[in-house]
């Protein structure tokens, strides 16, 4: 019998658990052992129920990621599935850990579902470009209703046990011990005699798609802001019409040929490289699991502005204590101020409760001196982007932070190198550089110095999965990996307005690729002003012979720096939001162009787009060719987490690959000529394109 699936009977129970660490998940040697654990319970007619379980920490989570590219053998998921509907004695799935995709199509299939109280369930396919292809898209929408049906195939977020009782997807949750209250609750239903329920069940259509016009659209209205240019959360919504149209069995034919579809399709393979990009991307070689991690308790944040009010949160919301430290008791206030209208934000929408709320606030403690990080497990500088101000504070920070605490700072360009230098401890230094704002965005940049050691490493990246976000290592450089290879991109759009494009026509044709926000836009956004300051004060280093931004600093001068002025690249109405294109940046533009001897002209969207990302790909070849990044993997998770570049594309550095590097090369090469040396090409780039290789192995 099966090695991965074990069979046991409990009185009149059969156990059938699947036992396939890590996580259980549905390759084929379980799905054999499935069918032939169920039939063998099925046959025994000492058994009266069986009940269903994974052992480990979780119920089967989800299919073999892995088979997708290999041919579909059975029995498929779906004849497992199916197969469930005809055993006459009832199948009650014990849910724990996640059931997620084929895990919760599994539990699906069972006549019954019990869950402990921390199980979580959900249908995330569309995050890999595909959908619920073992009639989920059917089952779901019978068992749950549409509306909720639709959130989870749609969306693709998962849902903890209480919700998921209130949608009818389980039947109870379990106190206690789960096989036993699973064994309990099948002699339960024994002995009331309670029917199998069937999940493909009514077998006919469930409704015309007339009926549920208002919820349909709902969601397609959703995918389009959430996921907008993604193919899956349509397909998937697609089934989903399906199966109110079709009966059952035609539904599920019907999704056999869609599923292919999807699963082939060049966004699904992206989609699939981002999955396993971002597990590489927690892999840093000299830090495996035999280095430990130290224990972050207690933090504390030097600076209480938007950046380290967004820090503290993070601190707050992982229910770890905080000390903000500010430098007045006005400063103090007012970050205080910021923290607590987030938080009622979030209570407004709904997202805690005021007894949340109350319980973050009262995590975080204050101090106008440094003694206030003297226990901190980890402390975070969050000051002013000045290298001298924060070599300092680490100096003042390491006569007080006791011995073994990680000392880091959020810097999002400076050399950390010199910081580190300014403490006794180098090697408890690292930065950690969160993204705008910091307690939402996903993404966490560990930035190793040369002297950083494995445990302070191990201890950042740590601390990415206890925030909630996704760490990435990057090596000391001027904007590390993710500023500096999105720097580029930022250059190009600058100078494409010299040369006679308009903002609203660059940032459409970065949203037409995919992008959430223009370029511009987004420098509107975050304030003008701050490049502006940083590009002064590395004035003394900057290459006469390279070209310069001479239109972004004018409009600075003239205290155009973004929305909270009202005008930057765009202007912004009265407290408005919405950037309107002013013809006055056409005019200065224009100034500067002759100024500077540059001949304006009209510029086609294929070069407006293909110098924006081919000069971020350049860099980013030129980043791994340095070391600074361990993979051009690394350099797509961070584009994805930290800059919104669209999943269903890879990232910057696959979407290279899919155009093939010798085209890439060509192009740079042609901008290198026309545009002078900031276009360099890659010895790397160079290298792949000419041996037909790919920066990520695709």
């Amino acid at each position: 019998m099966s090695e991965v699936v074990g069979y046991e009977v409990r009185g009149r129970i059969a156990v059938v658990t699947v036992d396939n660490p890590p996580v259980n998940a549905l390759g084929l040697p379980v799905r054999e052992g499935l069918m032939a654990q169920i039939d063998r319970a099925a046959a025994d007619d000492a058994v009266a129920a069986i009940v269903l379980i994974g052992a480990g920490r979780t119920f089967p989570a989800g299919a073999d990621i892995r088979e997708f590219d290999q041919p579909v053998v059975e029995p498929h998921l779906l004849s497992i599935v199916d197969h469930f509907d005809t055993v006459e004695k009832p199948i009650v799935a014990a849910v724990h850990g996640t059931a997620l995709g084929g895990g919760l199509e599994l539990v699906l299939g069972c006549h019954f579902r019990v869950a402990a109280p921390g199980a979580r369930v959900g249908t995330p396919e569309v995050k890999l470009g595909i959908f619920p292809g073992a009639a989920g898209t059917q089952r779901l929408p019978r068992v749950a209703g549409l509306d909720h049906a639709l959130e989870l195939i749609v969306l693709g977020e998962p849902i903890g046990a209480a919700k998921a009782l209130d949608y009818g997807i389980i039947d109870e949750i379990a106190e206690g011990d789960l096989l036993e209250a699973g064994i309990a609750f099948a002699e339960k239903i024994l002995s009331e005699g309670t029917p199998r329920r069937i999940s493909s069940e009514p077998r006919e259509g469930i409704g015309s798609p007339d009926q549920f016009a208002d919820i349909l659209q709902k969601y397609r209205d959703l995918a389009g802001r959430r996921m907008r240019g993604q193919e899956s959360p349509l397909e998937a919504l697609g089934s989903v019409i399906d199966g109110l149209e079709m009966p059952y069995d035609q539904a599920v034919i019907a999704d056999r040929a869609r599923f292919p579809r999807c699963k082939d399709s060049d966004q699904s393979k992206a989609l699939r490289y981002a999955f396993f990009a971002e597990r590489e991307a927690s892999k840093i070689p000299g830090v495996g699991k035999d280095i430990s991690p130290k224990p972050v308790e207690t933090g504390a944040v030097i600076g209480a502005g938007t950046m380290g009010g967004g820090i503290i949160m993070c601190f707050a919301d992982s229910g770890i204590p905080v000390t903000a430290i500010e430098t007045s008791q006005d400063a103090l206030d007012r970050g205080l101020a910021m923290i607590t209208k987030n938080y009622q934000g979030m209570v407004d929408r709904g997202r805690i409760d005021e007894a949340e709320m109350a319980r973050r606030l009262g995590l975080i403690s204050t101090s106008l001196d440094y003694s206030g990080a003297a226990d901190a497990d980890l402390v975070i500088e969050a000051a002013f982007e000045d290298l001298e101000l924060k070599k300092t504070i680490f100096a003042d920070l390491d006569a007080v932070a006791k011995s073994g605490a990680i000392l880091a700072t959020n810097t999002s360009y400076m050399d950390i190198n010199q910081i580190a230098a300014a403490t006794g401890r180098p090697s408890d230094v690292i930065g950690l550089h969160f993204f705008v704002p910091a307690n939402v965005m996903k993404m966490l940049e560990v930035v190793r110095t040369d002297s950083s050691s494995p445990q302070a490493l191990a201890t950042g990246m740590r601390l990415a999965r206890t925030f909630g976000k996704v760490g990435g290592l990057a090596g000391v450089s001027h904007g590390f990996v993710a500023n500096r290879s999105r720097a580029p991109l930022v250059r190009e759009a600058n100078f494409l307005v010299e040369e006679g494009a308009s903002p609203a026509q660059i940032d459409q044709v970065l949203r037409e690729f995919g992008m959430p926000m223009g370029v511009l836009a987004v420098s509107d956004l975050s304030g003008l002003d701050v490049s502006w300051r940083m590009r002064k004060s590395l004035a003394h280093l900057r290459d006469p012979d390279e070209r310069y931004f001479h239109l972004a600093d004018r409009l600075c001068e003239m205290g155009r720096f973004g929305r909270k002025t009202g005008s930057g690249w765009y202007s912004y109405g009265e407290g408005g939001s919405l950037p309107v294109p002013d013809p006055e940046v056409e005019e200065i533009a224009a100034q500067v162009a002759a100024e500077q001897g540059i001949e304006r002209r009209q510029i086609d969207d294929d070069e407006i787009r293909d110098r924006c990302l081919y000069a971020a790909v350049n860099e980013g070849a030129k980043i791994v060719e340095e070391g600074v990044a361990l993979r051009a993997s690394d350099i797509d998770i961070m584009w994805q987490y930290g800059f919104g570049f669209p999943k269903w594309r890879g990232g910057i550095m696959y979407h290279a690959d899919r155009v093939g590097l010798p085209t890439v090369l060509a192009r740079v090469e042609e901008f290198h000529a026309a545009h002078g040396k900031l276009w360099q090409p890659s010895a790397l780039l160079r290298d792949l394109a000419g041996s037909g290789g790919s920066f990520t192995g695709t």
